[in-house]
């Protein structure tokens, strides 16, 4: 059994971690302070360095989990033996959708403060490792739909391409007063249909040349 003050400190973790978020959130990464997120959770400015050694520190405990969620998620279906791969890719995309539409607050937290290019080969952070291999994944559903031949430089292009509408979708709902459930369910088939069109679009112009 914990003790009251294991108890204390994993209160006191928690508060910051919830008042970084909020911060972070509303007024952006760079803005904010560790003085001002120390007050915000109800802590001294020193107290907050017992758990967290900068904001690099927080942003990495904010994301990281969650991301891992996704991620292994997004791998389950890659892997599943039965679906043909536009079938993944549309799951795979829409798993995507529903974790932005579910973490709007949090999107810039998770996705670009700090990041660096989806093809950096080695990022120097994990949160970064993370982030590109989320996009690898995606990468990976997107080239098993394409026909051949193609280029690793187009597969990157191309993905490039898909993983900014996805993006436009998040952006178009980041302020809706609608769930992300109940924009799934609204305008999933829309969402679907966006799939197939890029899918159209990339398979033409690589068969036909873009003529």
């Amino acid at each position: 059994m914990p003790t009251k003050q294991e108890i204390r400190s994993e209160e006191t973790k928690r508060s910051i971690l919830q008042a970084a978020g909020q911060l972070f959130s509303t007024r952006g990464y760079d803005s904010v302070t560790m003085r001002e997120i120390a007050k915000a959770a109800g802590c001294s400015h020193t107290t907050i360095y017992i758990y967290f050694k900068d904001k690099e520190a927080l942003l990495h405990q904010l994301s990281m989990g969650p991301l891992a969620e996704l991620k292994e998620q997004l791998t389950a279906i890659l892997n599943e033996p039965g679906p043909v791969p536009e079938e993944k890719l549309t799951r795979i995309s829409e798993e995507m959708i529903r974790f932005y539409l579910a973490n709007r607050s949090m999107y810039e937290i998770f996705f670009t403060v700090r990041s660096v290019r989806v093809d950096e080969p080695n990022p120097a952070t994990e949160l970064n490792r993370m982030r590109n291999s989320l996009f690898a994944l995606l990468q990976q559903a997107v080239e098993m739909c394409l026909p051949v031949p193609h280029t690793a430089e187009q597969v990157l292009a191309y993905s490039r391409i898909y993983f900014y509408t996805l993006q436009g979708i998040m952006a178009t709902y980041a302020n809706s007063e609608e769930s992300g459930e109940q924009l799934m369910e609204r305008l999933g088939s829309t969402f679907r249909e966006a799939i197939e069109v890029l899918l159209i679009g990339f398979t033409h112009k690589l068969t036909h040349g873009g003529n």
